[in-house]
């Protein structure tokens, strides 16, 4: 069974950083937010890393194995995971490089290469692979960790995420036969492909980047992965579509509605503290 997680924190935080801050967001939070990768900013009561939260979860659903990816200007993570053993996870890095004559990585599909790289004792094993500013619930991670398909996805419902309906219309929706394997990922799509990825009971799926799949069947798919002609990223829907281009019933969809606290600008520190209170989550 797939005990196997990589984590992508290898992007700069720019809209993070960049965005305002709500006017009731203590200053403290604020200088961590502009100064450390948004997956280090303290949260909670306890005031831990919003990573840990995402790690605990994991932990509780049975994962052992961790691989955190970072770019190599980040000099925050890697040395507060030594100093902290308290999540009960093997913990190992890989670190995106940043290529000359660019300010920031090359992308999710190459991150996730970079952790596959590092852990080529995996070939022929299951992992799960999802960014480290969502937190992803127990149930969630216990889903992909038991499933039996060779990959698979979260297929969120649109209307469940408890995300204001501006923000929701930006996420990529997903694109699935009659069995639920999936048939694409649209990033961000139109008012028409979202229509085509409505269901028949008004279901709106999409996709927060999570996922399980088969080291052998992706690693191909990353390496050959192109660079997105605008964006001049190697994203990672795009190695997923050439993966199912080549076997059509290799990822299926796996329903779920339920809330995902995203950690994207300042304006989201407030609520995912609101978020961890309800839940009462200690650690």
């Amino acid at each position: 069974m797939n005990q196997n997680l990589i984590i992508l924190a290898a992007g700069i935080s720019s809209r993070m950083k960049k965005s305002g801050a709500a006017a009731d967001l203590d200053q403290t939070l604020v200088q961590a937010a502009n100064l450390k990768p948004k997956a280090l900013i303290p949260l909670g009561s306890a005031g831990r890393p919003f990573m840990d939260y995402l790690l605990f979860n994991a932990a509780a659903a049975g994962y052992k194995n961790v691989v955190i990816i970072i770019n190599e200007r980040d000099n925050f993570t890697e040395s507060y995971y030594k100093d902290h053993d308290s999540v009960r996870l093997e913990i190992s890095f890989a670190v995106q490089s940043i290529p000359p004559g660019r300010s920031k990585p090359l992308g999710t599909a190459d991150a996730l290469l970079k952790g596959l790289y590092s852990k080529k004792e995996w070939s022929g094993q299951k992992f799960t692979v999802c960014n480290s500013d969502n937190l992803y619930s127990v149930e969630v991670f216990k889903k992909l960790r038991q499933d039996t398909h060779l990959c698979a996805l979260i297929d969120y419902d649109r209307d469940g995420l408890g995300v204001e309906p501006e923000r929701v219309k930006a996420f990529s929706v997903i694109h699935k036969d009659k069995q639920g394997f999936l048939q694409e990922i649209v990033e961000k799509p139109d008012l028409s492909q979202v229509e085509k990825a409505r269901s028949q009971g008004g279901r709106v799926g999409v996709s927060m980047n999570i996922f399980s799949m088969d080291y052998d069947s992706i690693l191909p798919a990353l390496v050959n992965c192109p660079l997105h002609p605008i964006r001049r990223e190697k994203e990672l829907p795009t190695a997923i579509k050439m993966m199912i281009e080549e076997n059509p019933r290799a990822m299926f969809t796996i329903p779920v509605s339920e809330t995902v606290p995203d950690l994207t600008s300042k304006s989201d520190i407030v609520k995912v503290q609101a978020f961890l209170e309800h839940l009462k989550i200690k650690n």
